[in-house]
């Protein structure tokens, strides 16, 4: 990957976890850190990996993303938004009364393709999509599934896992944002899942752990999801609430409303560290 295709996709993420503290910062607070951990995940295939139209989302042809742990619906419509398939003004919206932009992901926003929030669901749907996509076309579309590591707990998933490699579906790809949280603590604590990868290679599938925040990382990972014959798990260390100061790598930071003062805080901290292009205006929207 080039540096400038790479810049641009760094200003998208801090723009999108711009987003999210502004949807944290509305009357009813939002899922904070596992939105923000999974913000590298989501630039990688929205701006690099997968096929899509803004202009045209029900295109026939086009990838398809499915994201399991639909409490992170606020980094989706970040990502819907910076990728056009919805204006930037309608993140202003989030949880207002009519809006589209609910707490767990919502099929009336362009580019959502399943409502989720009940944990351990995600990968069914995710066979199913990517089964329909192969009896469909010779060169098949391709589904993408972001799950969490807490979720993981939920015998459902690995009953999905187990017929998605008898499917052999060489289309789907199940990325794990694992970013070491659950809602009540460490998943650690919870119930340990370690180790990650090796449960997924012991399913049948092709496995690749990347740092879920290395944007150069993820993109090269699902390109040899690409290349690889049957189904790929992509297990991305992060860190719940990446990007967020005092919050990052805490349970706490699971559902967070910010006041003014956690705000103004949380802002500093994020331009201190925002990528060049984002602070000179150097890179427009994609």
């Amino acid at each position: 990957m080039n540096e400038p295709a790479l810049g641009r996709m760094e200003v998208h993420a801090h723009r999108i976890r711009e987003h999210v503290v502004e949807m944290c910062a509305g009357p009813e607070g939002g899922h904070l850190g596992g939105s923000l951990s999974a913000v590298e995940i989501l630039v990688a295939l929205f701006f690099h990996t997968m096929n899509l139209d803004p202009g045209d989302p029900e295109w026939r042809e086009r990838d398809a993303f499915v994201l399991s742990k639909g409490h992170a619906a606020m980094a989706l419509y970040a990502a819907l938004a910076e990728r056009n398939f919805i204006a930037p003004e309608e993140i202003a919206t989030f949880c207002r009364p009519g809006s589209r932009l609910s707490t767990h992901v919502n099929v009336a926003v362009p580019g959502v393709e399943f409502a989720t929030g009940s944990l351990g669901h995600g990968l069914a749907l995710a066979n199913g999509t990517a089964w329909a996509q192969r009896q469909s076309a010779d060169e098949p579309a391709r589904t993408y599934v972001l799950v969490g590591d807490g979720e993981l707990q939920e015998g459902s998933v690995w009953e999905a896992a187990q017929v998605g490699r008898a499917l052999d579906a060489d289309n789907l790809v199940v990325v794990i944002d694992a970013n070491e949280f659950q809602q009540t603590g460490a998943v650690r604590e919870v119930s340990d899942g370690a180790p990650i990868a090796g449960r997924w290679a012991g399913f049948g599938w092709h496995t690749v752990e990347v740092d879920g925040h290395d944007l150069a990382a993820l993109c090269a990972a699902f390109d040899e999801a690409a290349r690889t014959k049957g189904p790929t798990a992509v297990v991305c260390r992060t860190q719940k609430a990446k990007g967020a100061g005092v919050l990052a790598g805490r349970a706490v930071s699971h559902f967070v409303r910010l006041d003014e003062a956690k705000l103004r805080r949380v802002r500093a901290g994020m331009r201190s560290s925002a990528p060049l292009a984002a602070t000179t205006g150097e890179a427009g929207r994609a």
